[in-house]
């Protein structure tokens, strides 16, 4: 479905100079938070509503103590909810204006979730080297997202690489920094808003109207650079978004 959305020069053109030309804080505004939306959901990827912040710190659940503030599904069914259905995510976008968004992932896609520097030196790699890069966003806490393919359930369940991949001390010095979002999982999907005084934001780098590559492909690129980042800042191997949902 990706590929299809992306294979339109109009649009994608459009849709490219658009996001360029605006600037990181605008992302999340009314005006441009549906037409994200409903481009993430015509590359294939499935919505749901999501929390958002709330004064004070807070996420809009209310939930005391939230360990995952404006970061989680609003709902449980939030596997079964996600849709890429235009009408539904049209209404939700309007009758929920202030709503983040979750793509779940492990149905279309998957999401290898790293450090940001690491992201970013590993992003400008793998361009350098031609490699067909798909869609990629970036946390203002710190993480860099790359949407790939789903690799679906392998037959071998040793190949599956899940959620925790970097929570077992085994593959800790293999994979460092690394998180894979794969079935049962999930990400905030551009325009999100995150809790503090500053505003920050989940935005795109590279936006969802390019092809959704093979997880395998930046897979090598991706470790070799968090490798590199934990060596220079061990502090940042600990940073960031909860591995299983």
């Amino acid at each position: 479905m990706s590929a299809d959305f992306g294979g339109r020069t109009g649009l994608q053109g459009k849709l490219t100079q658009w996001l360029r030309g605006r600037r990181p804080k605008d992302t999340a505004d009314d005006g441009g938070r549906e037409a994200l939306l409903l481009a993430a959901a015509a590359a294939g990827l499935p919505l749901a509503p999501a929390a958002h912040p709330a004064p004070g710190y807070r996420c809009s659940c209310d939930r005391v103590g939230c360990p995952m503030p404006a970061r989680h599904p609003v709902s449980f069914a939030w596997q079964t909810q996600s849709t890429t259905d235009r009408a539904q995510i049209e209404r939700w976008a309007r009758n929920q204006p202030q709503a983040n968004f979750i793509t779940a992932t492990g149905m279309v896609h998957d999401v290898l979730d790293v450090p940001l520097q690491a992201g970013r030196e590993a992003l400008e790699e793998l361009l350098a080297a031609g490699v067909e890069v798909g869609p990629v966003a970036e946390s203002d806490d710190g993480r860099m997202l790359f949407f790939t393919l789903t690799r679906g359930t392998p037959e071998d369940e040793d190949e599956w690489w899940p959620c925790e991949l970097d929570c077992h001390p085994e593959t800790m010095d293999e994979h460092p920094g690394l998180r894979w979002h794969c079935r049962g999982s999930y990400v905030l999907v551009p325009p999100a808003r995150l809790p503090g005084d500053d505003n920050p934001q989940v935005r795109w780098v590279r936006g969802p109207e390019h092809p959704l590559p093979d997880p395998l492909s930046l897979l090598g690129a991706l470790t070799d650079a968090c490798a590199r980042h934990v060596t220079d800042d061990p502090d940042h191997i600990s940073a960031a978004w909860p591995l299983r949902h």
